[in-house]
């Protein structure tokens, strides 16, 4: 079963919320929702601005946890490398 890695974020070089799942268009629908609570919903962060697939859920898992280590700046790096703009993905996940 394969999975994604995410990063979320409340507008560009915002509040940064880095995530894991099998179903990244449900999960991150339920975080722009407010369904999930907690740290997303406290700092509005409901912007998907990195992703990442994978075919087994535990390396997404291992990712994640590798990731969440990470200095801020070399998220903001990751990010920008894909998504220089900062624009919200969301809306490019079931094209």
């Amino acid at each position: 079963m394969g999975g994604y890695v995410y990063i979320l974020a409340s507008r560009k070089n915002g509040t940064l919320y880095t995530g894991v799942t099998s179903d990244l268009e449900q999960r991150v629908w339920e975080h722009r929702e407010g369904i999930t609570g907690g740290f997303t919903e406290k700092y509005r962060v409901k912007m998907l601005v990195w992703y990442r697939d994978y075919h087994d859920i535990r390396d997404a898992i291992d990712d994640e946890k590798r990731i969440k280590r990470w200095r801020r700046k070399w998220k903001l790096e990751m990010i920008e490398a894909i998504n220089p703009q900062w624009r919200d993905l969301y809306s490019t996940l079931n094209q």
